[in-house]
């Protein structure tokens, strides 16, 4: 049997991964998390699935569509073939213009309610 050696009077190591809290989350992770809260509102107000992909990339590719003008937030992309319809968010974009995780989670929201009333030929205000 071999003896666990407490080394230079340290003590014994510790965990070595802590029970996550608040504090050890990325951005990028709790963002993930704002999207997730929001498409689950979405779908409890249309009562029904979204029935889209949901993906998040840090900014929007540099070749804009022809409609898009600035900046865009989101992007939706139709069904094709056997591949369901995706919506894709811009994180960095989205969280510059939140000053606090509130007002983010509020641009989450109306980003993707604006992208699905496209995809669902209905008023964003319907889902707002």
């Amino acid at each position: 049997m071999g003896t666990r050696r407490d080394r230079r009077g340290h003590g014994m190591r510790g965990p070595l991964a802590w029970p996550p809290v608040p504090v050890m989350t990325s951005r990028s992770t709790r963002f993930d998390d704002l999207v997730l809260d929001a498409a689950e509102m979405l779908e409890r107000r249309l009562e029904h699935e979204l029935g889209v992909e949901l993906a998040v990339e840090e900014v929007p590719p540099s070749d804009p569509a022809p409609w898009e003008h600035g900046v865009p937030l989101g992007r939706l992309f139709p069904a094709e073939r056997t591949l369901p319809a995706r919506l894709v968010l811009y994180r960095r974009p989205i969280a510059q213009r939140a000053h606090d995780d509130t007002e983010l989670a509020a641009i989450v929201y109306e980003v993707m309610a604006e992208q699905v009333a496209r995809m669902l030929g209905r008023d964003p205000e319907d889902l707002a």
